[in-house]
């Protein structure tokens, strides 16, 4: 389906029926990486599998940001009226996460997010190496927006109020430490570091994921 929200064209899929929940994907991915996810979580949940603009089926518009991608999931919340829904977001998908829930502190119920950063030296050098040698080599503006931003502050994850579950790989490009400081910077929020998983292993097409956030949700 698609739905137009702060000026833009988002397509997303939706099953099942229950407690609302939200999934949105990583950088240069679709909704579809979540197809294992979906499968086991539709039968108690209401499940809204989004591509985030610039993705997938969703328009390409010109330009992108983590700010614009989170306000645009404000507005599908609301033009939907999905009543306190739970959202798990993935590295790009999670920092929309964060961002909803510094800028709309009562809209969700539950946040999970999975490999987020709070700007780009949270990633580690050889994964931030490679993203600017990519934007410098095409040009493209998602990569160019890996290495700009975000840039979210220890005192905006202060104002979080929500239940709040952190998790990354053991192996993620994401530096420990850093996931480490956004966990201790939410005040109702839990810390999980999957063993012997990276970045997506634990995620993508995998069935693992359902059985770490099943106990959160």
């Amino acid at each position: 389906m698609n739905i137009n929200v702060n000026n833009v064209n988002l397509y997303y899929e939706v099953c099942g029926e229950g407690t609302p929940i939200i999934l949105v994907h990583g950088n240069s991915e679709t909704h579809q990486i979540f197809d294992v996810l979906i499968d086991k979580l539709k039968d108690n949940y209401k499940v809204y599998a989004v591509d985030s603009r610039c993705h997938g089926k969703s328009e390409d518009t010109k330009e992108i940001s983590y700010d614009l991608m989170a306000e645009d999931m404000i507005e599908f919340i609301r033009k939907l009226e999905i009543n306190k829904p739970i959202f798990y977001g993935f590295s790009d998908g999670g920092i929309v996460g964060l961002l909803i829930a510094i800028k709309e502190s009562k809209l969700l119920s539950k946040l999970i997010v999975s490999g987020a950063n709070l700007n780009p030296n949270g990633m580690s050098k050889p994964m931030l190496l490679i993203s600017k040698i990519g934007y410098f080599i095409t040009r493209n503006k998602l990569f160019r927006m890996m290495v700009k931003e975000p840039n979210i502050t220890v005192e905006d994850l202060e104002k979080i109020e929500i239940p709040t579950y952190i998790l990354a790989g053991e192996k993620d490009v994401i530096k420990e430490s850093h996931t480490r400081l956004i966990a201790e910077n939410i005040k109702n929020s839990t810390l999980e570091i999957i063993p012997k998983e990276n970045h997506g292993s634990y995620i993508v097409h995998s069935e693992k994921i359902y059985d770490i956030i099943k106990k959160y949700i």
